[in-house]
């Protein structure tokens, strides 16, 4: 598997809703990356914790609960206290445009809401992302 991009594909909270995940799992794992799909209810520990063990390039967070605001800044900053602030962090899902913004500036790289084209994910990945 060495020189695939490596990617978490996570779930956090009580979202129920993984369906848009897998589509995006799958149209990662077909453009050649390594996905690990951490399934639903994750906490913020648990998918930092799988980011760090699985030496994830990225980590594509899915989130359609609201919850944005309060998991996605607790991700980020694990990430910070674990040395892993050079993972790249994606947020896919319903976030209103003022809230993509403070994603943005507190380190998200990008959020992609409903309807973005998965091949357009790909190549943002794999624009950012070189393989180890």
């Amino acid at each position: 598997m060495a020189g695939k991009i490596r990617v978490v594909v996570a779930k956090p909270g009580l979202d129920g809703h993984d369906r848009g995940a897998k589509i995006i799992a799958r149209a990662l794992r077909d453009a050649g990356m390594e996905v690990i799909y951490t399934g639903l209810h994750q906490t913020p520990e648990q998918i930092v914790e799988t980011v760090i063990q699985e030496d994830a390039d990225a980590v594509g967070i899915s989130i359609l609960s609201g919850a944005h605001m309060t998991l996605v800044p607790r991700i980020l900053s694990l990430l910070r206290d674990q040395g892993a602030e050079d993972v790249l962090v994606v947020v896919g899902g319903t976030i209103p445009t003022d809230d993509v913004r403070a994603l943005k500036e507190q380190g998200v790289a990008e959020v992609f809401t409903p309807g973005a084209p998965t091949g357009a994910i790909v190549e943002f990945l794999q624009s950012r992302l070189v393989a180890a």
